[in-house]
């Protein structure tokens, strides 16, 4: 063999890992800098990733189709006594893929908390990813075949690392498709989770706080009374997202023998009435009251059918969903305050060398890992079908206490620029005082 056949040969046998490496010095190398290699790769990567669920849907768009006669659910994955804090491949590139959405979140956050509406691109882009066929069933023409509790409370906290507000206004379709997914009846999801996987899907909205001191998701003043084959539903639900542009919503209400259940209401339907409030954060998600005066639907609206819901179920869903938010906005609270610690100079240095400020901002940084711990441990628990009810709840308590020190420590930590709305902390701050009191708009 010739010596040129052997270098050929032993180049066209290099591990893919040489290949990766070669890569990259390309990119580090003097003409890959100034040719902006790099950005471009990253940007190249990222449309393919979003390209490619978008192909990947729509290919389960053609090619699947309800299996008639079978309700269907995703299956949980394998119960482990291992507790794997890492992300798979496959999560990793939407990670990836959704934090640089979240870039853009948080360039357009200001002009949107003040304008109480997400932009239309902002909106576009996000239907454009088309992650709820990452949580659908194959038979539902979905792209998943297990639960994927992990990878929604992912999305949901890369969403919120963006801006907490756009998230849980983007996300709150996604929620009402999980309990479609979980508890609804054969023509339930029948009709309901095409809606969904639409290039341009509906908004649906959760209803469930509602205007009471010391409010409890367990104890709730809308009923729904048995009237022959139809529900009478009464009441009023606040902090609603998106309730305004919702095409109909899931209303929890109290009923005569089958405890707490959920209600799928039509915007549209005689008796509901839609005022817009004025809340102090969550401006993104444009919050809403909701009244019920003698709202008639038929008993077929009843989520789940006569079977119902497990409603103390859903509710550790809602709440975990929370956690996840927090949890993402707690991050851009600490990574936007370490970097001003560090540029901001009093008296000839960095106000990070001082031991009142780096103490804080070591505490912010401890209290967050062990929100985002616990949370993980009830999510991978809920994926795997275990009781993950007590980790829901331990992680809701912190999370609640926490993210409220957090963001009341990134105000103090900027001084007075932290309290003017040149500065995100404000908003942060604002948001993340809902986490304690809200239980609308998230199911993962």
């Amino acid at each position: 063999m010739k010596q040129t056949d052997r270098k050929t040969k032993s180049a066209g046998n290099l591990p893919w890992a040489d290949y990766f490496t070669l890569y990259n010095q390309l990119l580090d190398s003097k003409l890959g800098k100034q040719l902006n290699l790099r950005k471009l790769s990253e940007q190249v990567v990222y449309l393919g990733a979003k390209n490619g669920v978008r192909a990947a849907g729509a290919s389960s768009r053609i090619f699947k189709s309800i299996t008639p006669g079978n309700v269907q659910r995703p299956s949980s994955k394998k119960a482990s006594d291992l507790f794997d804090l890492n992300y798979d491949e496959e999560q990793t590139m939407i990670q990836d893929t959704l934090l640089k959405f979240a870039t853009k979140m948080r360039t357009a956050a200001e002009k949107i908390d003040a304008d109480k509406a997400i932009s239309e691109e902002i909106q576009a882009e996000y239907d454009e990813m088309q992650l709820a066929f990452m949580q659908t069933p194959e038979s539902l023409g979905g792209m998943t075949q297990e639960r994927s509790t992990v990878t929604q409370m992912m999305m949901v906290e890369s969403l919120a690392y963006g801006d907490l507000g756009q998230a849980l206004a983007l996300f709150s379709g996604n929620s009402v498709l999980n309990a479609v997914i979980q508890w609804g009846t054969e023509s339930q999801q029948e009709e309901l989770v095409p809606l969904f996987l639409n290039e341009q899907p509906k908004t649906a909205t959760i209803a469930i706080n509602e205007p009471s001191a010391l409010f409890s998701p367990f104890e709730l003043n809308t009923t729904a009374t048995k009237e022959g084959d139809d529900f009478i539903i009464n009441g009023i639900k606040n902090m609603v997202p998106l309730a305004e542009h919702a095409s109909f919503f899931l209303v929890a209400a109290t009923t005569e023998h089958n405890g707490i259940q959920l209600f799928i209401i039509d915007k549209n339907t005689t008796g509901v009435e839609i005022t817009r409030d004025k809340y102090m954060g969550l401006n993104a998600a444009q919050m809403c009251e909701i009244k019920f005066d003698a709202v008639k639907i038929h008993a077929s609206a009843m989520l789940g059918g006569d079977a119902g819901i497990q409603y103390d179920t859903f509710i550790s869903y809602s709440k975990l969903g929370w956690c996840a938010l927090s949890v993402g906005c707690c991050q851009a609270v600490l990574d936007y305050v370490i970097t001003y610690a560090n540029d901001r100079y009093a008296f000839g240095e960095p106000i990070s060398n001082r031991q009142a400020v780096a103490f804080m901002i070591a505490d912010m940084k401890i209290e967050l890992e062990s929100m985002r711990i616990l949370t993980q441990r009830a999510a991978a628990k809920a994926e795997q079908g275990l009781d993950f009810k007590r980790d829901t709840y331990l992680a809701h308590v912190l999370c609640c206490d926490k993210s409220m020190q957090i963001g009341s420590n990134g105000v103090q930590l900027l001084g007075g620029h932290g309290y003017i709305k040149d500065f995100p902390v404000e908003r942060w701050y604002r948001d993340l005082r809902a986490v304690a009191i809200a239980a609308n708009g998230l199911h993962i």
